[in-house]
């Protein structure tokens, strides 16, 4: 088979069986990205072999990659911030904090042969909480707006950006090719940020003033695509993870109203027909079974995600005045990893700082939370919902 027909091929059966997965999974009331990776895992070199991991296909994941962060940017809520940033920040940092340490401790302890590197790469892993997924379970229990609704969102969202900070220190600190003085790549976060947000905010600006005119060539998502490459190419080369320019490229879009809908809708179309279901089918082609010796660090890895948000967010929701119940809630509510996580992963076996086993244990970790989360959370809201409708029903 000739190349290009191979990569037509690889393409097609691909988005076949990431749609189908998404499809599968949406059907059992699980994320669409669950089925994408497990339809990924089927059709790679672990179960049919029908796909191997090639170089082009790696290229198309990566731009996946940058569009998702740059999505997970679009998101963010700013003001959101604003509302709730004291008992947010506590709980975030609560929801790092404990998750971090534990990872770390876990790799060191139970996973043989495991590098220092490794092991504080896995800490970053379990730190992110998945947004996406508790917007989800929030809606569907109408909780999105009430005081715990809003401090999960708030703390997720901290964490995350808190994370690719975390994630951007540590790529600097373990990769050769980058700077090892936490400080200096701290200084170039903040530069990057700063010029990144200013010049990104007046070129869009300039973009939106002069688009109408040439509206019937150039679309709002057209310019969002090239404004996120570009960004995360000056991020590249200050020696940042493509991922640090492509969420803040996303959060330029966010500031600027009049263009955000527009983007979200143009970009949604961008991404999510072919780039990103690339990006989470190959996570599952590059899982290797092969590699799992023991199902028994996966599991721990699993357990000591869970419990590390359960205490890490639960405690410091506690101590920032929330009862028992809407702690656990909180702490439950930290539980899913998924975008994020599976980024840092995919990182850190790219640089080649995690082996394939520790990759895949972070896989279960990221599909287990997904399941568990969902109904851990209708679990302790249901019971309030219920005491609630029992009092009304008294009185």
């Amino acid at each position: 088979m000739e190349q290009s027909s191979k990569f037509l091929f690889d393409v097609g059966v691909i988005l076949l069986a990431a749609n189908l997965g998404g499809i599968i999974a949406v059907k059992f009331k699980q994320p669409c990205v669950l089925g994408q990776i497990l339809a990924g895992l089927l059709i790679g070199p672990s179960v049919f072999g029908i796909i191997g991991e090639t170089e082009i296909i790696s290229c198309l994941s990566e731009i996946g990659v940058i569009l998702l962060m740059f999505m997970a940017g679009l998101e963010t809520d700013l003001e959101e911030l604003k509302r709730s940033a004291g008992s947010s920040l506590f709980i975030a940092l609560g929801g790092i904090v404990v998750p971090y340490i534990l990872g770390v401790g876990a790799v060191l302890l139970f996973y043989k042969d495991a590098t220092i590197e490794a092991a504080i790469f896995a800490g970053v892993i379990l730190t992110a909480t998945s947004i996406s997924i508790t917007v989800q379970s929030l809606r569907e229990f109408n909780k999105v707006k009430d005081k715990v609704g809003v401090n999960i969102l708030g703390a997720a969202i901290m964490d995350d950006v808190i994370g690719i900070v975390i994630l951007a220190v540590v790529v600097g600190i373990v990769s050769p090719t980058n700077g090892s003085n936490p400080l200096i790549i701290i200084a170039k976060i903040i530069v990057f940020f700063v010029l990144a947000l200013i010049v990104g905010i007046i070129l869009v600006k300039l973009f939106s003033k002069y688009l109408h005119k040439f509206a019937h060539i150039v679309t709002p998502g057209t310019v969002a695509l090239i404004c996120c490459f570009l960004i995360a190419f000056f991020a590249s080369e200050l020696g940042l993870a493509t991922i640090i320019g492509a969420y803040t490229a996303g959060i330029i879009f966010s500031k600027i109203r009049k263009f955000k809908s527009k983007v979200d809708n143009d970009f949604s179309v961008i991404a999510y027909t072919i780039f990103t279901p690339i990006f989470f089918a190959n996570i599952g082609i590059g899982v290797d079974l092969n590699g799992i010796t023991s199902i028994v660090f996966p599991v721990i890895f699993l357990v000591v995600a869970i419990f590390g948000k359960i205490i890490g967010c639960g405690v410091t929701a506690k101590l920032t005045g929330f009862s028992n119940k809407e702690a656990l809630q909180v702490g439950i509510g930290m539980i899913p990893r998924a975008e994020v996580a599976l980024i840092v992963a995919n990182l850190g076996k790219n640089l080649g700082i995690i082996p394939n086993g520790l990759f895949t244990s972070a896989i279960v970790v990221s599909m287990g939370t997904t399941i568990l989360t969902p109904i851990l959370l209708k679990k302790v809201f249901k019971e309030k919902n219920n005491k609630d409708n029992l009092i009304k029903g008294e009185l």
